[in-house]
Formats: C-alpha cells, structure tokens, sequence
C-alpha cells in the first residue's frame, strides 16, 4: 500500500505549487517514483494505492495519471517553443481531452490554474 498524498489525485489534476517550487517535472517524478515502488495491479498482491482525494486505486491509474501528465507537458512545451504565450496556450486547450475527468472551471484549483502552474513551471 501507498499513501500518495496529493501527488496522485484521481479526482482533479494535481496541484503544482510553482510559488513554493513545484514544477510539473517534479510532478512526473513524484509519480514515477511512486510507479518504481509499485507491485502490478495484475499480480496477486499488487499494491494499493491511496490518492490524495479520490478512491483507492492502483498501479495502472497512476500509470495513466502520470500519461496524462506527460502528454499535456508537452503540448505545453511544443507551443511555447514556438512562441505560445500563456493566453494563447489556455485557448488552445490542451488538456481538454482530460477535461471531463480531472478538470474544474470553479474552486481552489481549476484548469486553467493548472495549464498556468504547468507553462510557468517550464519557463524557469
């Protein structure tokens, strides 16, 4: 079993506190650590794991978490090297296909929060 904390969160997409230090490549890095340490779903005694907020889930879900992850940094990364300021990479929405499942457009902690948390992070 492993307790992720906010790490993982199969509710909403993670909070990435830029201001603090957080990035979204340690965010990748958070979540493949926790993949290191984890037992296959498919095999008798794979591992739990606890998600900051949401249901008990396992290794495949922080598989696909951390996927998910990985495919809108780079959407990001391809636009801003290109030019994409933050304005024009929220109006591409970019994480829209992940939308429905982890996105919010009011709260603590929205979308459009996130895609910023992730481009500011990738210009430092």
């Amino acid at each position: 079993m492993i307790v992720t904390g906010d790490i993982f969160n199969s509710t909403s997409y993670p909070l990435i506190d830029v201001r603090a230090g957080g990035s979204v490549r340690g965010e990748i890095a958070a979540l493949n650590n926790i993949l290191d340490k984890t037992v296959s779903w498919r095999q008798e005694g794979g591992t739990m794991i606890i998600p900051g907020h949401g249901r008990l889930s396992n290794e495949w879900e922080v598989t696909e978490y951390r996927d998910m992850m990985v495919i809108i940094r780079d959407r990001v990364q391809a636009m801003m090297s290109k030019g994409a300021t933050l304005q024009q990479v929220l109006a591409a929405k970019v994480s829209a296909d992940y939308d429905a499942r982890f996105g919010s457009n009011s709260g603590p902690w929205t979308t459009a929060m996130f895609i910023e948390a992730v481009y500011t992070s990738l210009k430092e």
